[in-house]
């Protein structure tokens, strides 16, 4: 049976984080500052029934008693622990439970590079970075922090029992076991390509489009440095500059992620399917008056405009393959949504997901998020593939759950960090169309990316005791 229980609610919430942390593979999903002007829930859980985490093309399942792999596609593989799993837990009929974002499933991550576990694409680009391409896990319990309603409970699944639940109450409400320790860079960030690399490559692109092989190319760059401490630390320091709806910590066997997005990749509720991509990018304005100018610039911006309108389409197209003939509609186009450093352009599509689909499936057809390929969005990932140094590993992949109840939310994974092995990596990136400015489109991988880069290159030369 499915149980609830109260706790005190914090507005910043890292704190229940911290009390169960020290579990196995600890995930917080936080919707970032509570100021109403970002996400409404925060879950946070740990400690899983089973683990499903994808390399080399063999799916490894972990189960606390019993290991096991798979070869072949691992989403056909997820979908079948997950149905299995389900059947343990079916629908809760609680209004308070159903009424919860999540009530025990799946949640974890999908690196950019599964996406070859579904095409066929060239192997050109350096794996520097030890990180599974998905890591999912099967948690049968969470903290739900709602900061539209204030109010915080604990959900338990059919797979915890009455003693187990206690237990994790009692952990969530005394001090924390784990201390966080500080977090150092001991270098600045560094690119993984010269200003004139970058530019050579963005003349290859235009080369590209010219010859008809695609009409957008999503170009990015990584920035890396050497660093030593506690990766949350480095995380509760940057959620303070960055507070994005679709933020996420989860730690590994191998290195913690640390993400500070504000895009939404797929949604299912009741049904109900939505993507909202994000094409066009300015900065704020240093005053209301020049951050409203910045902001009608976007939003009148012919060249913003056609990237935004090419990826609605290429996401029309994939989210048709698991949605009811005709349901698939654009109630909001060329949106302009504001964060703490920048503008940005969106669009909503929506559908109905086909009776013969389910969220996985939808996930599947629609992997990689087609805003952060580009289109057509094969050719697209092979020319990223030539011309980007190293592979993104969870860049440009997704975060997110899917509950027993159905409901699934995920993200893209952009402004998005890698701590592992005393280093630290970060990408930006962007549209790269017919008329892009390369000079502008090299400037707006900084704006991206300078809130989460200069307060981490400020602890540079501070002790980490």
């Amino acid at each position: 049976m499915y149980r609830l229980f109260s706790l005190p609610y914090l507005a910043n919430s890292t704190l229940y984080f911290e009390r169960i942390r020290h579990l196995p593979a600890p995930v917080y999903l936080d919707s970032g500052k509570p100021s109403g002007r970002y996400g409404r829930y925060d879950i946070i859980a740990a400690d899983p029934v089973v683990k499903l985490s994808y390399s080399d093309g063999i799916t490894n399942l972990r189960r606390k008693a019993a290991e096991e792999q798979f070869s072949g596609n691992p989403f056909r593989h997820l979908q079948t622990v997950f149905k299995q799993y389900q059947q343990q837990c079916p629908a809760p009929e609680q209004a308070a439970i159903k009424a919860l974002p999540f009530c025990g499933g799946l949640l974890g991550y999908f690196a950019y590079d599964l996406g070859r576990c579904l095409e066929t694409l060239p192997e050109q680009t350096e794996k520097d970075i030890d990180l599974p391409d998905m890591q999912v896990g099967i948690y049968g319990w969470a903290v739900i922090v709602d900061h539209q309603q204030q109010q915080t409970v604990l959900v338990t699944s059919p797979l915890v029992d009455q003693a187990d639940a206690e237990d994790y109450l009692q952990q969530l409400q005394s001090y924390p076991v784990k201390e966080n320790g500080p977090f150092t860079l001991n270098t600045k960030f560094r690119s993984n390509m010269t200003e004139p690399e970058y530019h050579h490559s963005l003349n290859r692109i235009s080369d590209y489009i010219q010859g008809g092989d695609c009409y957008q190319v999503n170009f990015s760059q990584r920035f890396t440095a050497e660093c030593q401490g506690d990766p949350w630390s480095a995380y509760k320091q940057l959620r303070e500059h960055a507070p994005t709806p679709y933020s996420a910590f989860i730690e590994t066997d191998t290195g913690a992620i640390l993400s500070h997005s504000p895009e939404q990749f797929l949604e299912v509720r009741d049904g109900r399917v939505t993507t909202k991509p994000i094409k066009g990018t300015l900065p704020r304005g240093a005053n209301p008056a020049e951050d409203a100018q910045l902001k009608l610039a976007l939003h009148d911006s012919e060249k913003d405009r056609s990237e935004n309108l090419m990826i609605v389409d290429l996401m029309r197209n994939d989210i048709s393959k698991a949605c009811e003939l005709g349901s698939v509609r654009v109630p909001k186009l060329f949106a302009v949504e504001s964060y703490a450093n920048v503008h940005h352009l969106v669009s909503t599509i929506t559908g109905k997901l086909a009776s013969d689909h389910n969220p996985l499936s939808l996930l599947e057809h629609s992997f990689p998020g087609g805003s952060i390929t580009g289109a057509p969005k094969i050719r697209a990932m092979e020319i990223i593939e030539e011309l980007e140094p190293h592979r993104r590993s969870i860049y440009c992949g997704s975060i997110g759950y899917l509950s027993f109840s159905g409901q699934m939310d995920t993200s893209i994974t952009i402004r998005t960090l890698i701590c592992q092995n005393d280093k630290i990596h970060c990408w930006a990136g962007g549209g790269i169309v017919a008329d892009s400015v390369t000079a502008n489109e090299y400037q707006e991988t900084y704006d991206k990316v300078n809130n989460l880069l200069w307060p981490l290159e400020e602890t540079i030369g501070k002790s980490s005791g």
